[in-house]
């Protein structure tokens, strides 16, 4: 919020609930009457409830909402983590949810990268072998997967950070050198869960900042957050209650500054 009570970013906001996508928008990432259910009977719970969602090549998209209204559930299940129980995932045009265990292995590390809000670093492993092992087991020879790493640890500011273990790194570290391995195999899109939710502000504040870059660069991002200063940084805004989505927001092709959300401080 601002000091007058305003929220960042809603003077580029527009509603879009309804607007006709153009002919010549193909979505790279697409749910279909999507839904994801766990029990049966009054012990039933519908996670994800009858989801429909477009996410264009190159957007940033956010997802926001309260506590236990599905966000990482959707989530899973558009990175093929999770299967649904009704409906469809579509990555790059191709159906995925219907994908054998071993060709949806496949496609997760050649088309998506994956930020969690824990990092899911390997402990034993360097910085460096942390983000080359996605490389690795997609095929790349070890002289590639080295390159590729010492040039995504540059590019999110840990250049001479590569031999350290994450238990040598702080948390914000940790976070570059997950978003780091998330690049490392070109996806199409990177999904990021919380990706901020376990560091502090001046690490939040790095994060935000490497995000921007890569929404700048035209990477397809899906990140699921609460907080506010994240979601204010992405092209488009929906918003989940209890499984479903009630609300998306596109935002003017205008940015807002940088500054004025590294500066906000909730």
């Amino acid at each position: 919020m601002t000091g007058d009570g305003r929220r960042l970013g809603d003077s580029r906001r527009r509603r879009t609930i309804g607007t006709p996508r153009s002919p010549a928008e193909k979505p790279v990432l697409q749910a279909i009457g999507l839904s994801r259910t766990y029990g049966r009977g009054e012990t039933l719970v519908r996670a994800v409830d009858g989801i429909d969602l477009d996410v264009s090549a190159g957007q940033t998209l956010a997802v926001t909402g309260p506590s236990g209204c599905g966000k990482s559930t959707l989530l899973q299940l558009l990175g093929g983590l999770d299967r649904p129980t009704r409906g469809q995932v579509r990555l790059g045009g191709r159906r995925i949810d219907d994908l054998g265990e071993r060709s949806l292995a496949r496609l997760r590390r050649r088309a998506t990268g994956f930020v969690f809000q824990d990092f899911q670093l390997m402990d034993e492993l360097t910085a460096a072998e942390n983000v080359e092992l996605p490389a690795l087991l997609a095929g790349a020879s070890p002289r590639t997967a080295r390159a590729r790493a010492t040039a995504l640890l540059d590019r999110v500011g840990l250049d001479g950070r590569g031999r350290h273990l994450p238990s040598e790194l702080s948390g914000g570290q940790r976070q570059r050198v997950a978003v780091a391995r998330a690049l490392v195999n070109e996806p199409l899109v990177v999904l990021a869960d919380e990706p901020t939710g376990n560091l502090d502000s001046a690490a939040t504040r790095d994060i935000l900042r490497l995000f921007d870059e890569l929404r700048a660069a035209g990477q397809t991002l899906v990140v699921v957050t609460h907080d506010e200063r994240v979601a204010a940084t992405a092209d488009r805004v929906v918003s989940l209650r209890d499984g479903s989505l009630v609300d998306d927001t596109r935002l003017d092709g205008a940015t807002a500054p940088l500054g004025a959300l590294l500066s906000w401080e909730g």
